[in-house]
């Protein structure tokens, strides 16, 4: 796979960001945007409204890699986050998100409130103080979001917003021309110091730069995105669904923040900083010593990573070589991985509520031995992801429809831009 830098359009046409089958209805939210803007900021407001969007995304592969500085197969998704958004004179950030209370920032103090963790507020004055700290302008603004990629649903709803929050600041102070690597960057240091969630880069980036896209975080400073053209997966007659479960990631930051710390010990025992940095025959050869110290699972999570690792490489392989009957293999083989040694399908302390386990034997059983399925993002809640042949579409939602509720399977497509300003080609 060639690996190429890639450069985001400054502002997109909605017929270029969206898929044709959906663009009367993305057309008919962005319109809706600027109609719930105008009402709830007051009908003077919207003479000089913009309008942005930022996708979700969606993990193929590298399930927790890559807070160790190790590789993912991620894209962005045709769900995404729409702004309606108005600069102000006033040094303030007002965002009033569909569904939600208003969040306002005075960008007068951009240090870490710690009263504001795990709070919107606290993701726009990350991003905030990110920009300031990197040298690049900021200025208020006044948006009403309006979102469909679903909140705890492994879509990465928080990066989107966070990545919303700099595209915007981005457009309306620096001329549209700061990186979205470089936005991806100050997003996920914001939710790690502001926030308080200790994520890695992957949402972010994969939110920010868009498309079909391979990231290896062995500089996790800098790290290298390889494009894989989308065309390729349209020849595979598969649908990529994503079925919502109902769980939700709220509360669960300790699950996730000891995927890392668990995985960082292991690390620790050989005087590095992650697994990256050593091979998996250094835990063969001292499995016995890590157990001892560490436990069973960490051990056992140490071993995910070099699996999983490897598979992002494998599915590449298979991509370029359109072997999809081993893309389609590996998939399994990355969600028996997390199921059996990352183990983050269920919570220890919830063991009676397994909703991800539960849509996993649903999908394998109407795919009958064909397709694939996995976790979808983190974890522990939420969704599930299945690659359904184009035949079995209609039944295989049915099935799952009928125990998650109508509407939970979400067919998708992949999106090749990433965050950028959407060129009002509609009256105000």
């Amino acid at each position: 796979m060639s690996v190429r830098k890639m450069k985001q359009p400054l502002i997109l046409k909605p017929e270029e960001l969206y898929p044709s089958m959906e663009i009367e209805a993305k057309r008919g939210r962005l319109e809706e945007a600027i109609a719930n803007y105008k009402k709830h900021y007051g009908e003077e407001s919207g003479g000089n409204v913009r309008l942005f969007s930022v996708p979700g995304r969606t993990e193929v592969s590298g399930n927790h890699t890559d807070h160790n500085c190790g590789k993912v197969l991620a894209a962005s998704i045709s769900l995404d986050i729409i702004a309606a958004v108005e600069p102000i004179e006033a040094n303030k950030i007002v965002v009033k998100s569909e569904g939600f209370g208003e969040s306002g920032v005075w960008l007068d103090n951009l240090d870490v409130v710690p009263e504001e963790k795990n709070t919107s507020e606290a993701l726009i004055r990350g991003v905030a103080a990110g920009f300031s700290k990197a040298g690049y302008k900021i200025g208020g603004f006044k948006a009403y979001t309006t979102s469909d990629v679903l909140q705890g649903s492994g879509m990465s709803s928080s990066a989107a917003f966070e990545v919303m929050i700099g595209i915007i600041l981005s457009h309306l102070y620096n001329n549209g021309l700061i990186d979205p690597q470089k936005i991806a960057k100050i997003a996920q240091k914001a939710e790690n110091e502001y926030f308080g969630k200790p994520c890695g880069l992957l949402d972010q980036i994969a939110c920010a730069v868009g498309g079909f896209i391979v990231i290896d975080f062995k500089d996790s400073g800098s790290p290298i995105i390889g494009k894989v053209a989308s065309d390729t997966w349209n020849s595979f007659e598969h649908d990529l669904c994503i079925i919502n479960t109902g769980g939700s990631h709220a509360g669960m930051n300790g699950e996730y923040a000891a995927i890392p710390q668990e995985m960082r010990e292991i690390a620790s025992y050989f005087g590095v900083e992650n697994l990256r940095q050593i091979a998996r025959k250094d835990i063969e050869l001292n499995t016995n010593v890590l157990r001892d110290l560490y436990g069973d699972r960490a051990v056992l999570r140490a071993l995910h990573f070099f699996e999983e690792n490897n598979r992002v490489d494998k599915l590449i392989h298979a991509l370029e070589n359109n072997d999809f009957e081993s893309f389609l293999k590996y998939i399994n083989d990355s969600g028996g991985s997390s199921f059996k040694y990352l183990q983050n399908i269920y919570t220890s302390g919830e063991v009676k509520h397994q909703s991800l386990a539960v849509a996993l034997n649903a999908a394998e059983y109407a795919l009958g031995g064909k397709g694939a399925c996995r976790v979808h993002g983190g974890g522990f809640a939420g969704t599930v992801q299945a690659f359904v042949p184009h035949d079995m579409l209609k039944v295989f939602k049915f099935n799952l429809e009928r125990i998650f509720g109508v509407g939970s399977c979400y067919v998708l497509s992949v999106r090749e831009h990433g965050c950028t300003e959407v060129e009002l080609d509609f009256p105000l």
